[in-house]
């Protein structure tokens, strides 16, 4: 059963977004028609994620290309687009595949080129939605029946090209009539758990409620909580996993209370390069994000902020990674390695 609504499509040489800012109260849609407006939607949040993040820089690549006379233009502009937000590995994947393509194809001239891009644009979008399926039958596995998940920001069709991560699994088990319940965290600053996922769950009409982050803990405590699980923006060659701010208090939690904790991501949010959770660089965003909700000052003028907008989890607080080549169990830095190399989990 697929989404009612697109979120990330190329038309008529435009990048179109639902704007992910204004949901749920606004569904409307911005057209980027240059590398530069694809950038902004990617540092804005109009698009978010990182497998959305990657799909939408797959064609502001194509559109840098479209637009740049000469070939350092070109690298420019795919540099300029690396920088939206550093975090989230499927940014610079991306690119990178995109890069490659070219470098394969320039030789045959430049409408070639440009053919070319676009095809390997659309064909990161369609990957990730099959990619994303997969993943959700996969992890479907450990959901048991009647079970009460919970989660944390947005990991559906909003934060993909379609269908969802964590949120795919959810729904697969729902569509498979497991009798589930969920809990979605709001998630501070931006709200992304309030706005984005709790509309795609009533979308969906899976039995759920919104909670306020500070009652995580509480419902673990009593033992409301049967498993949760959540999405990925960096998983390290050790298992080490950077998401949403407050998913590391999560997995402390969990851990104290022997609460199952998986993370869902496809096989390009791993940086196999990376060895550890501390060489991820964590994107730290403006002030207004925490002293203003909804345009409203809710904190003092001139009071300063700290505002990562991610943490790492360390992988001994996880209980297992799922992606579309199977379920990563600990020894995670064995297991990871042995992904790399092609090797079946």
């Amino acid at each position: 059963m697929d989404e009612s609504f697109v979120a990330l499509q190329f038309k008529e040489e435009k990048l179109v977004l639902l704007d992910q800012r204004i949901l749920p109260t606004h569904v409307e849609y911005v057209q980027c028609a240059t590398f530069e407006e694809v950038e902004f939607a990617i540092r804005d949040m109009i698009v978010r994620g990182a497998p959305a993040i990657g799909a939408a820089a797959a064609y502001g690549v194509y559109l840098a290309l479209k637009q740049s006379p000469r070939e350092t233009d070109f690298y420019q502009a795919c540099t300029f687009l690396g920088q939206a937000r550093p975090t989230a590995v499927n940014l610079m994947w991306a690119i990178e595949r995109m890069l490659s393509v070219y470098e394969q194809c320039k030789i045959g001239g430049r409408p070639h080129a440009l053919q070319r891009l676009l095809s390997e644009a659309h064909g990161i979008r369609e990957e990730d939605i099959r990619t994303n399926k997969t993943i959700s039958r996969i992890g479907n596995r450990i959901v048991p029946d009647r079970a009460t998940i919970l989660t944390h920001c947005n990991t559906g069709a909003l934060a993909t090209a379609g269908w969802g991560t964590a949120l795919g699994v959810i729904k697969q088990a729902f569509y498979d009539n497991k009798q589930i319940f969920v809990y979605a965290d709001e998630t501070r600053p931006r709200f992304q758990g309030a706005r984005l996922t709790a509309w795609e769950l009533m979308e969906a009409k899976i039995p759920s409620k919104l909670i306020v982050d500070s009652a995580a803990a509480t419902l673990i405590r009593d033992g409301k909580i049967d498993l949760v699980i959540l999405g990925g923006d960096r998983v390290a060659a050790n298992g080490d996993v950077a998401n949403k701010l407050g998913t590391f208090a999560l997995s402390v939690i969990c851990k104290a209370y022997g609460i199952p904790f998986y993370s869902v991501v496809p096989v390009s949010t791993i940086d196999f390069a990376i060895p550890d959770g501390s060489a991820i660089l964590i994107e730290e965003r403006e002030a207004t994000e925490v002293t203003h909700v909804q345009g409203v000052q809710v904190a003092p003028t001139g009071m300063q902020v700290y505002n990562p907008a991610f943490d790492v989890t360390p992988h001994q607080n996880i209980t297992g990674i799922i992606t579309e080549r199977g379920i990563i169990y600990p020894p995670f830095k064995e297991n990871i390695e042995r992904l790399r190399r092609g090797e079946s989990l």
